[in-house]
């Protein structure tokens, strides 16, 4: 299929990547799963995170909107938030950091007064052809962002989650099969896939599910921010539908482990990776 050629700087920006990812503006249609939910999803501005925060609103949910600044998309989706009838809050900030973690939940607890879904879903990569050209900072970057922040999200919203509640880190196909040229990400996302695993076993006496989704190859603004302009061309072209994803394709899969629908899934792992296979 391919993409244009195209490059950003880190983060990206959605709006200006050719074509947009499509993250469910026109096509998501909701039916009450998540009516009345007060919801927090990191990396909200953006990509599967802005698709997750698409549907949740328009299932019924309350969303507190996590990114990292103003040069995004966030106030877009707090628009379409509220075009769903529901509640948007925007907390800008870096989430590698352990205190701003806890202020993101305390917004959520002042502004909703509990938690009822977390979704884990900010992360950071970079790509690299060979180990020695990583910056030690740049790894330990990696980790704060993808890893140390769903640690010290969840250790700060337990206290503000009762029993039918629903936490959902995002893992990837590379937490299984990873990229050489990604390898402190590809690191993380196998460590989320491993404590989202060790969470429900800690959590399930409360009643509490976790869960992750590991994507495949997605089309979001990490892409052209962080890929070779050469891998953005063909990105996704060799998985087995032949195509990368779209987020509105992810989104479903969110909207089941965060609804009552998925009551008794926890601990599980959902591959939407174009038929690219997890362990």
């Amino acid at each position: 299929m391919g993409f244009p050629e195209q490059q950003q700087e880190v983060p990206g920006v959605q709006s200006r990547m050719s074509p947009p990812p499509d993250c469910g503006e026109a096509s998501y249609r909701g039916s009450g799963k998540l009516t009345g939910k007060a919801t927090v999803i990191t990396g909200a501005d953006s990509g599967i995170g802005r698709a997750v925060a698409i549907a949740f609103a328009r299932e019924g949910a309350d969303v507190l909107i996590s990114y990292l600044n103003e040069d995004g998309d966030a106030k877009e989706v707090a628009e379409l938030v509220e075009q769903a009838g529901r509640k948007a809050v925007l907390v800008p900030g870096d989430i590698s950091d352990p205190g701003h973690c806890r202020e993101v939940v305390a917004r959520a607890v002042a502004e909703f007064g509990r938690i009822d879904v977390l979704v884990s879903n900010a992360a950071y990569q970079m790509t690299h052809e060979t180990l020695e050209e990583i910056p030690d900072e740049e790894f330990d970057y990696t980790f704060k962002v993808n890893v140390g922040a769903y640690f010290y999200l969840v250790k700060a919203a337990l206290p503000h989650m009762a029993s039918g509640a629903s936490i959902i880190g995002s893992s990837s196909v590379n937490s299984d099969m990873p990229s050489p040229t990604l390898a402190p990400y590809a690191a993380t996302k196998a460590a989320i896939a491993n404590f989202s695993a060790s969470l429900a076993q800690l959590l399930g006496d409360k009643g509490i599910r976790v869960n992750s989704v590991a994507p495949g190859p997605i089309w979001t603004p990490l892409i052209p921010s962080t890929m070779p302009v050469e891998k953005v061309t063909q990105f996704g072209d060799d998985t087995p539908l032949g195509r990368a994803g779209q987020p509105a394709e992810l989104a479903p899969a969110y909207v089941l482990l965060a609804s009552d629908d998925g009551s008794y899934i926890s601990g599980a792992r959902i591959a939407v990776t174009g038929g690219r296979p997890i362990l």
